[in-house]
């Protein structure tokens, strides 16, 4: 027996896997540069959440066509998986649709099934890329995308049409096998849509055809793992941070806006108000607001993993629609780049976050953040729950704080604020007057 397959396809698994776990880990990482932030109440509204936008894709379907494709891909993705399963156990064990005798008839109709997901899948990811590359929706073409994210998009959608065509060559070519009598090849029944494509090989010879059944099923299964470890380097990461990024969303109200607690317990102990922490001494506070990644909390820089590239928030944006430089998707890219850059100069032994840049500044311009009209539209636009908002107004607040470097219109707003508890510059007494003058002009 020859076992030289079998080991191959271990090493290459277990390979796979290292590389797995090492961008697993300096990912990890990167995240964990931003600070600590709990949010563990209310776990049962979580897991609802969870459910319904990640897994649900609940807030895909604001745009109809795009969500059903993409579930379409998305469906696709989860379900011909378990055959990957099979595979897996076939490579380590040395078998060959070691599933095939054990459930029969089923097995038939749930290659059948996987193969209509493949067909459904290539149909989805051309139209995506016709999408991008013919009709250009708008979203998908702004100045953000150029480049490697451009064809980071084209790329993966490629290789998912190219990994559908292996499974189907594979399994036209294994049937074709099977009929002729060759050893440990199986007839499964009619199999619809790579019975379609069997023609093509049906007049090669038999050495010819055990290649190209095998090479298919190599490529796939490499596919897969290269996919996987690619998907780390991709904005296709969302395909797994979805899920932890949704739990993890902000469940308060939209329209509150979080006070900073240092500022807070200021606050309160000047007026007299029991604060946290009772009679401790306080702190020392590193920063107000935010200046660079390790400013922001961990879900912040999760955020920005879990970005999709979709453009929907930035499609939304009054602020981007109007002509301003501000895009919320732009932010969120900015902030994944910096914690990529970071992770890499500490993994190189460099300077890391002392390396002479910050987010705010090298990344993202006072002009862009001070665009923000603070509405909202971004954070309910995106489907899988990331806070763009939360960034801008953390590093409107260094800005403010740390630089007093807001325009100068803000600071006679805040002047106001502070003396008249207004944005106007009138006193308090005065504040209903303008109800009494319109009180008398609807008189006359």
């Amino acid at each position: 027996m020859n076992i030289l397959p079998q080991v191959i396809f271990i090493l290459v698994f277990a390979a796979a896997g290292y590389v797995l776990y090492k961008r697993i880990s300096f990912l990890k990482r990167n995240i964990f540069l931003g600070k600590t932030e709990t949010r563990n109440d209310q776990s049962s509204e979580r897991w609802k959440t969870m459910a319904l936008v990640a897994f649900g894709q609940q807030k895909m379907f604001k745009r109809v066509l795009p969500a059903l494709l993409h579930l379409l891909v998305y469906v696709g993705f989860i379900v011909i998986n378990l055959e990957v399963a099979e595979f897996i156990i076939d490579g380590i064990f040395g078998q060959h649709r070691i599933f095939a005798p054990l459930l029969g008839g089923a097995y038939t109709f749930a290659m059948n099934f996987f193969e209509l997901l493949a067909v459904g899948v290539m149909a989805s990811c051309l139209v995506f890329l016709i999408r991008r590359n013919i009709t250009k929706v708008p979203r998908l073409t702004m100045p953000e995308l150029k480049g490697w994210p451009a064809l980071d998009a084209n790329l993966i959608l490629v290789i998912e049409i190219i990994l559908m065509v292996a499974i189907l060559s594979m399994n036209a070519t294994d049937q074709i096998l099977a009929e002729k009598g060759t050893e440990h090849y199986i007839a499964l029944g009619p199999l619809f849509f790579s019975g379609l494509i069997k023609p093509l090989f049906v007049n090669m010879g038999e050495g010819t055809l055990i290649f190209v059944e095998r090479f298919a099923w190599w490529f796939h299964i490499i596919g897969i793992l290269g996919f996987a470890i690619y998907v780390t380097y991709s904005k296709h990461l969302h395909i797994f941070l979805a899920f932890p990024n949704t739990w993890y969303s902000n469940l308060k109200p939209k329209g509150e806006i979080a006070n900073m607690p240092e500022v807070t317990n200021e606050v309160n102990m000047m007026l007299g108000i029991p604060t946290e922490g009772g009679n401790e001494t306080p702190a020392e506070i590193a920063r107000f607001g935010a200046k660079d990644i390790n400013d922001l909390s961990w879900i912040n820089v999760m955020n920005a993993y879990s970005c999709t590239e979709c453009g929907r928030c930035t499609s939304e944006c009054p602020a981007n629609i109007t002509g301003k430089k501000l895009s919320p998707r732009k932010i969120m890219m900015d902030v994944r780049d910096r914690a990529e850059e970071v992770g890499k100069s500490i993994d190189a032994g460099g300077k890391g976050l002392e390396d002479g840049k910050s987010l705010l500044g090298d990344y993202i311009s006072k002009e862009e953040i001070n665009a923000c009209t603070s509405c909202n539209a971004c954070v309910e636009a995106c489907p899988v729950n990331i806070d763009p908002l939360s960034i801008i107004l953390q590093m409107r607040r260094y800005v403010a704080m740390e630089e007093s470097g807001s325009p100068a219109q803000w600071n006679a707003m805040f002047q106001n604020m502070e003396t008249s508890f207004s944005p106007w510059k009138f006193p308090p007494s005065d504040r209903f007057n303008w109800a009494e003058s319109v009180k008398d002009e609807e008189m006359k």
